[in-house]
């Protein structure tokens, strides 16, 4: 694999990376943790005429847990960093497990969460739970700030919406609400080895038994993270039996839109749908009755 030439700048600040990119327009590519830029660089799938490192703006990598408002993870916090925080491992154990089950060790100790996102492959394994969890970004650019509902950001397969000069600093992800519990499953070919075949994100909502909210999300079974409207219909108002969770199942796998290629036929995928929502339903809801953590 060779690479192209290009430029490498490394600022110090937010704001000297927005001016460096809004100067060098659409011949700069963003960097926090390479592994999924130097593979396209190599490719020759991406020629950036210079490259701007995130890596040395200080306080980019922060993950902080705010008791009364949630989490907030940085731009460049490492997936084995967001894995093995201690505030994330106790109150967002699937962003947790997500950020764990991302790729191997060696990606992981240099691949971001922020990375994942902005790749935006339909398989990115820590969008489905952010999703269902109702993660918000931060855009930055030298126009000034917004925030957008990560429900928005996915446009399609390697498509965002960051607009041009943005930068995202953060992923903020709410408190959960009392009495809920969250869960992601996946599955792919050869383990942690492949990309998933399919990814399932849930977070419920119970009272006792009911459920009293649900949101579910796939991965890799259409052009971006889908949402299962129809399998959280099947839930919402109910309350949740072995029964309930294999109709929920099946309503998500008849809402994906899955495709055949070298990981998994479309066929397998939408079985595996099926199989993997009513697992994370069930896990989801005894986290929310506290039978597991």
């Amino acid at each position: 694999m060779t690479l192209s030439r290009f430029a490498y700048a490394a600022p110090r600040t937010i704001k000297e990376a927005c001016r460096l990119l809004e100067e060098k327009g659409d011949d700069a590519c963003l960097l926090a943790g390479g592994t999924d830029l130097m593979v396209k660089i190599g490719h020759g799938r991406a020629r950036p005429g210079t490259v701007i490192g995130l890596k040395r703006i200080a306080g980019l990598d922060r993950i902080s847990f705010d008791r009364k408002k949630g989490l907030t993870i940085g731009a460049t916090a490492l997936l084995a960093d967001v894995a093995a925080h201690p505030a994330v491992l106790k109150t967002y154990p699937a962003v947790a497990h997500a950020a764990g089950e991302t790729a191997n060790v060696q990606i992981r100790n240099m691949g971001t969460v922020a990375g994942n996102l902005c790749n935006a492959a339909p398989s990115a394994d820590n969008a489905p739970t952010l999703l269902a969890m109702g993660a918000v970004v931060t855009l930055v650019s030298a126009k000034g700030e917004r925030r957008l509902p990560l429900d928005q950001f996915f446009k399609g397969p390697g498509m965002t919406a960051i607009l041009p000069g943005e930068i995202m600093t953060a992923i903020f992800v709410p408190l959960p609400p009392p009495g809920s519990g969250t869960s992601y499953q996946h599955i792919s070919a050869r383990g942690k080895v492949d990309i998933s075949a399919v990814g399932v994100g849930v977070m419920v909502t119970m009272k006792g038994r009911k459920c009293l909210e649900t949101r579910i999300f796939l991965g890799a079974v259409g052009p971006t993270p889908l949402r299962a409207v129809r399998a959280e219909k099947t839930l919402c108002g109910e309350r949740v039996t072995p029964a309930l969770m294999d109709a929920a199942g099946l309503a998500a796998a008849k809402e994906a839109r899955p495709i055949s290629d070298v990981r998994a036929s479309a066929a397998y995928r939408r079985k595996m749908v099926a199989v993997l929502t009513r697992r994370a339903v069930a896990e989801a809801v005894d986290r929310a009755s506290g039978k597991r953590r």
